[in-house]
């Protein structure tokens, strides 16, 4: 799916939406470049969490384990946070950040999932996977299923229900959460009850007429997403034999998976791939709930928590999540 040479016009932000961005204009640009990276690293670094922020008042615990990572591979971090004076077997959600697959850690985008800690009672399991170009394909994929697995295999010991594990992510994250039930799937591995696909990083072709109409334009551009997945994939990206555990995009079966849900702006590089990977799953026989937010720039909900689209957002994961989880 190629854009035409002359550009479309791309879609409009929200009113509200495109306020918050012009006063993230002076701090984010949508454009990046793998000379960028380390100075962004040490920005978003005076921004991680506080052991406080995690424990929100007394209403968290968590706890921080090292597991055993891929064979030969050092530990994989997970933070697990668990509503406060809570007992029994809970449902969990299995949590992979974002940040291009270059930035970030297991605190990183936590603040929506604290919310759920909250309002679902469930227990959240954030993985620290590792980060590329210094680490490519596969390791943070094998690092966040490492995990994954090591999590069903100790969920009464978590506090965890095995049956109600939920994979999700944002971004980055979200492309890692399909790839990690693709590999669930394809290694007969932890049965999921669900998948959450935040804004998911998909595609490494760059093509569609999205990443096109939305070049230079809101957060994480065409010029971004070809720093990231070419740290991630080097000279393949693009080409013909790039996975689908590193790029879901490319996976010819999408059958057998868990129920998905995927929402995306429709004001961002990533909408036509994660539209085309909803309309997919439902061309194999899945169950897939899309939302494409009017006017949604990439991770609006994070930037602007408190704009309208932003709450309706948010509400809508909460109540997939309830509904998948039984609660």
């Amino acid at each position: 799916m190629t854009a035409p040479t002359d550009r479309m016009p791309p879609p409009p932000f929200d009113p509200e939406l495109d306020a918050a961005l012009e006063a993230l204009r002076e701090f984010i640009s949508p454009s990046m470049t793998l000379d960028m990276i380390s100075a962004i690293r040490t920005g978003r670094a005076a921004l991680r969490p506080s052991d406080d922020d995690l424990r929100r008042g007394g209403a968290v615990e968590f706890t921080e384990r090292a597991v055993p990572g891929p064979e030969g591979a050092p530990d994989v971090s997970l933070l697990v946070c668990r509503p406060a004076g809570t007992t029994g077997l809970l449902p969990a959600v299995y949590f992979m950040h974002g940040g291009g697959m270059i930035l970030g850690d297991n605190r990183s985008g936590i603040e929506m999932v604290l919310d759920w800690v909250q309002e679902l009672g469930v227990v959240a399991v954030s993985v620290e996977y590792r980060l590329a170009p210094e680490h490519p394909h596969p390791a943070p994929v094998e690092d966040c299923y490492a995990g994954l697995v090591w999590t069903a295999e100790h969920a009464a010991e978590l506090g965890i229900d095995p049956e109600r594990i939920i994979v999700a992510g944002v971004s980055a994250g979200g492309g890692l959460a399909a790839a990690v039930a693709l590999m669930a799937r394809d290694r007969g591995g932890p049965e999921l009850a669900g998948q959450m696909l935040v804004c998911p990083m998909l595609d490494d072709r760059n093509e569609t007429p999205s990443s096109h109409q939305m070049a230079g334009l809101g957060v994480w551009d065409r010029t971004s997403n070809e720093t990231g997945w070419s740290a991630l994939l080097g000279d393949a990206r693009g080409g013909p034999d790039v996975s689908p555990y590193a790029a879901p995009a490319r996976a010819e079966d999408l059958s057998g998976l868990p129920p998905a849900f995927i929402d995306v702006g429709s004001a961002e590089t990533f909408r036509d791939e994660d539209v085309a990977y909803a309309t997919r799953i439902w061309q194999a026989g899945g169950r897939a709930e899309l939302h494409v937010w009017p006017g949604g720039f990439h991770g609006f909900d994070q930037f602007a928590p408190h704009a309208a689209l932003s709450q309706e957002a948010r509400a809508a994961r909460v109540r997939w999540l309830r509904r998948m989880l039984g609660d």
